[in-house]
């Protein structure tokens, strides 16, 4: 079972989702998207969240609301984080996440540690947590098949734009070709390149 939430703080709304024990968290490490954003609370057990960009953007382009938002929903779903005051919690791309076969399941590592970011929290803001526990709704997605698709869709998008990008390479060879052909058109026909029937070297007007 996947936990999903809806955060309407602003528009476009984004979605966030968690794994209802360890299991569906390993599930989530492997069948995350790319447009993944994973939450943790640091060094205590805590539900792993994931927030899920809009097409095109990067992590800087998450709205700082948005990321306190996430960020209170693992710290309310810690057994001792909910319990702390002053806590980290830390965040990055899915992609980002390392798993090697001996951790434990639903434990990760990271491929490049700088690139794991923190955010304070002081306390838990019950107004967050019940807003977004209002829009919590329960699923059963097929993980894999929802990532093999989006996969497709990646591969046949970037599949278009490569032909785009071809065909203009194309016109633009074409035009190259015209245009040089044009240059070389207009430098015959300049008058310094230009002879007539008359302009032979012989400007006598006699006749033998």
């Amino acid at each position: 079972m996947v936990f999903y939430f809806v955060s309407n703080t602003v528009s476009p709304a984004y979605t966030m989702y968690m794994g209802l024990d360890k299991h569906e968290n390993e599930d989530l490490i492997q069948w995350g998207w790319k447009e993944d954003v994973w939450f943790h609370v640091d060094k205590v057990s805590s539900a792993h969240v994931y927030l899920r960009l809009h097409a095109g953007e990067t992590l800087d382009d998450v709205p700082q609301v948005v990321v306190d938002e996430c960020a209170q929903l693992v710290k309310a779903n810690s057994i001792q984080g909910n319990k702390m005051n002053n806590i980290d919690v830390v965040y990055t791309m899915w992609d980002n996440l390392k798993k090697t076969a001996g951790m434990d399941v639903g434990q990760v590592g990271f491929h490049r540690q700088k690139e794991v970011r923190k955010v304070r929290i002081e306390k838990r803001i019950n107004e967050i947590v019940n807003r977004l526990n209002k829009t919590k709704e329960e699923r059963f997605p097929d993980l894999r098949l929802e990532r093999e698709n989006q996969d497709k869709v990646e591969r046949e998008d970037k599949r278009r734009k490569e032909q785009e990008i071809k065909q203009r390479d194309k016109e633009d060879e074409k035009r190259r070709k015209e245009q040089a052909e044009l240059r070389s058109y207009n430098t015959l026909m300049k008058p310094e390149n230009m002879k007539s029937n008359v302009d032979d070297g012989n400007d006598s007007d006699d006749f033998m």
